[in-house]
């Protein structure tokens, strides 16, 4: 089936919809990882002299905030719910990150829109660099001591921790378009040779910028003209969409020994932990013990004989 009167059609309806979450520069909040191998409120009382109104005014607050738990109840202040169907799928994806302590910074934003926005975030974090595995890398620091702790607990048994690539810590948003397009290419080439699209349709999704790109690279997934690098599933399970990588918050690492359980289970220790099922080289420094996950709003599930810990919502 051809898409040329869906592409065209989807297009006019995301310029239509300015208010939604991935169009809108004020609603909008993943590691979106990467290398994933393409496997399937308090009320203040001040001034508050009569107590029937301070208990008005606080139950008030709390059906405002909509009696927040669990994960809700733990995302940073300010925090922008996603208020479409694409962000709030980043969300489940992506979402432990917004959640991390320990001395470290979560994002308050499910996705950055460009380059701008993402060094502006970065550029107030605490960050440390550190050479690891003969590659110059940075984290926040508190998440950067943690690993550096892992990687000494792990050698002194015998075991390395070590990074796969330059970009297994810190990447910018330029980095994870490249990313990006090095999926989305070679997607649109297949699939106009499959008759599914148009090449003038293809085209017209490329000179999209990236930000508009993503959601109309999803709308067409939902119609089977999938984007993975196998071109069989979703392309957030191949690569994180730009904007949405947890590298760009500097806690997400990217371990070459992820295979080994000893491994797993000292950056457990040390408050890493996997965080995205389809990604199994990938760490996420939540900043706490194992059993205070559940608190934080955080489920745990099982894939391949390995733990994961994603949003419960």
């Amino acid at each position: 089936m051809r898409v040329g009167v869906f592409l065209r059609l989807s297009l006019l309806a995301a310029v239509a919809a300015t208010a939604a979450c991935w169009t809108s520069p004020t609603a909008r909040s993943p590691e979106g990882p990467v290398n994933r191998g393409d496997r399937p409120a308090n009320v203040s009382n001040t001034n508050v002299t009569n107590t029937a109104n301070a208990n008005k005014t606080t139950a008030n607050s709390n059906t405002e905030m909509g009696e927040k738990k669990g994960f809700a109840a733990n995302l940073p202040a300010d925090f922008e719910q996603p208020t479409d169907d694409v962000g709030r799928k980043l969300l489940r994806e992506y979402g432990s990150v917004f959640v991390a302590r320990g001395g470290v910074t979560a994002p308050k934003k499910v996705v950055f829109r460009d380059e701008t926005e993402v060094a502006a975030f970065q550029g107030t974090l605490k960050t440390s660099a550190a050479s690891i595995g003969g590659f110059q890398l940075s984290l926040q620091a508190a998440a950067m001591d943690a690993l550096r702790t892992a990687i000494e607990q792990a050698k002194a048994k015998g075991l390395s921790i070590s990074p796969r690539g330059a970009d297994s810590a810190k990447r910018t948003y330029n980095e994870t378009v490249g990313l990006w397009q090095s999926r989305v290419d070679p997607a649109l080439v297949h699939w106009v040779g499959k008759g599914r699209m148009t090449k003038a349709d293809a085209d017209r999704l490329k000179g999209l910028s990236t930000f508009d790109q993503v959601k109309e690279v999803l709308r067409l997934e939902e119609q089977g003209i999938y984007f993975a690098k196998d071109l069989s599933k979703s392309i957030i399970y191949s690569v994180a969409p730009p904007g949405t990588s947890q590298h760009l918050s500097l806690l997400a690492f990217d371990v070459k020994e992820f295979d080994n359980p000893q491994v797993r289970s000292i950056l457990n220790e040390n408050g890493w932990f996997q965080t995205v099922a389809s990604d199994l080289p990938h760490f996420t420094y939540l900043g706490v013990k194992e059993a205070e996950l559940p608190s934080l709003g955080l489920k745990k599930i099982t894939d391949s004989g390995r733990t994961f810990w994603v949003p419960d919502i």
